[in-house]
């Protein structure tokens, strides 16, 4: 079946339900951004940016010596060899990406326990190489929530699997445009990823300039997730 990119007849009762879904999702978590209820989340999206960088450490033939999240929802990775300028965007842009995946994954059940299990997977993976306490914590803690949620989805009428992936893809998506404006546009932390970028890129930009590219980037990241679901349920 040719896929519908023009959106002809749009939108019939799936694609209403998926705009409705990340509506309510997004308008949920800027009304809970500052609230303990979403700081589980906010730290799956941390090490979802850390994960990114060392995926393209180990892309670029780097070694990953380990990765740390901290409660105030920082992290770093740490890592030897690979590309320096592939992996210090990879966070941010990676982050996105994954973001873009996972909302695009929430559009069908079954690519929905595929993203489930594949999640899993990394923080199982993620737990071998996890340097500090919080993120095996967080690991493990996430581990658990995606089973059960998983085990209810096929024992019980409570299916919200394609839901909390739907909601995991959106709250990344968000926070990293967020964080993206935090860290190097409006208070320009000089030990962030876009300033040290800007040291070893030759280009004439600055941390400032290379934040509001990605930030753009993953802005665009977002748009065409909701763009690709509506022509998926389509």
């Amino acid at each position: 079946m040719r896929p519908n990119w023009e959106l002809k007849k749009c939108c019939n009762h799936e694609q209403v339900v998926f705009l409705v879904t990340v509506s309510v999702c997004t308008v949920v978590i800027l009304a809970l951004w500052r609230t303990v209820l979403l700081r589980p989340f906010k730290l799956v999206t941390v090490f979802i940016h850390e994960a990114s960088h060392a995926i393209a450490c180990k892309l670029t033939c780097g070694h990953v010596e380990g990765i740390q999240i901290h409660a105030d929802e920082g992290g770093t990775t740490q890592t030897r060899g690979g590309i320096y300028w592939l992996i210090l965007p990879a966070g941010y842009l990676g982050s996105s990406f994954w973001g873009m995946v996972l909302i695009l994954a929430s559009t069908y059940l079954l690519t929905a326990r595929i993203a489930a299990g594949c999640f899993i997977a990394a923080l199982l993976v993620v737990l071998l190489v996890a340097k500090n306490w919080t993120l095996r914590g967080l690991c493990i803690g996430f581990v658990l929530f995606l089973g059960v949620v998983w085990v209810l989805q096929e024992t019980t009428k409570v299916r919200i699997l394609r839901y909390i992936i739907l909601f995991i893809g959106v709250m990344n998506s968000l926070f990293s445009v967020y964080d993206i404006y935090d860290d190097l546009i409006s208070r320009r932390v000089h030990s962030s990823d876009a300033e040290k970028f800007a040291e070893v890129c030759p280009c004439p930009c600055n941390g400032a300039g290379w934040g509001f590219i990605w930030g753009l980037i993953s802005f665009l990241f977002l748009c065409g997730a909701m763009y690709l679901g509506l022509v998926i349920l389509s």
